[in-house]
């Protein structure tokens, strides 16, 4: 067996037999892996704080034919603060199931594992809506997955200029000449289309440095609403627990 390093974060952990865990990590290495964690639910076990869901750091693992084993890990942060706030770690679930789903083993999932980061230090911040921070994660996840919708430009003759309306099932604007067809075309606020623009143009370090109205709050809200029913074909427990909250 080989030992490696790898860098990442813990998505998901499921007891095994008596002692040990089932550990779902995203890599910067290896894309999502699965890992077994010996001994783990052991009181005294150096690995009971580390294999929580949300830790960050480095994790040795020894790299079999057919699985990883964690041999010890290093983490740099818990996000403990997600404890105390039952509304933001639901959020954080959330974000944690979204990117187990998205991602997969052996794949580049880098620019993933730096968004889910990013976005869990945002969601402990004070100064930026939980919502907000959720469409912004949604609506970056799906430009790094290759779906983004098309907001600059009419996705049917490509007119910058003509009003236009929000089609997801076009994929993006559309212009007041080429929306004869449309069926889910809604107006939009020129700031809601200026977040989107943002989000969709902005390196994953400066995404959450930006406040917005209410009303543009709840634009995006509907905007994502429906790209995600589209593109996301899954429905994730923690979303739904967080709703009965909200």
């Amino acid at each position: 067996m080989n030992q490696v390093v790898l860098t990442g974060m813990v998505l998901s952990t499921a007891p095994v037999g008596e002692y040990d865990r089932r550990v779902v990590l995203l890599t910067k290495e290896h894309g999502k892996i699965s890992a077994f964690a010996r001994g783990a639910r052991r009181p005294n076990s150096p690995l009971v704080g580390a294999v929580n869901p949300f830790a960050f750091g480095e994790f040795t693992v020894y790299e079999g034919r057919t699985s990883y084993t964690i041999q010890s890990a290093n983490i740099s942060n818990y996000f403990a603060e997600l404890r105390s706030d039952v509304t933001g770690a639901y959020y954080g679930f959330y974000f944690l199931e979204f990117a187990a789903y998205y991602t997969k083993e052996n794949n580049d999932e880098r620019e993933m594992l730096k968004l889910l980061y990013q976005t869990l230090r945002a969601l402990t911040s004070p100064h930026i809506p939980d919502r907000l921070v959720r469409y912004i994660f949604e609506l970056k996840a799906l430009c790094i997955n290759g779906q983004a919708p098309q907001v600059f430009q009419c996705v049917k003759c490509g007119d910058r200029e003509r009003p236009a309306v929000f089609s997801a099932l076009k994929g993006g604007l559309v212009c007041s000449r080429c929306r004869e067809n449309v069926p889910d075309g809604i107006v939009i606020d020129k700031s809601t289309l200026y977040s989107m623009q943002y989000i969709e143009t902005s390196k994953i370090e400066k995404l959450y440095t930006f406040t917005v109205s209410d009303k543009v709050l709840e634009e995006l809200g509907k905007v994502m609403g429906r790209l995600m029913d589209i593109y996301v074909d899954k429905k994730f427990n923690s979303l739904e627990i967080l709703e009965t909250l909200l």
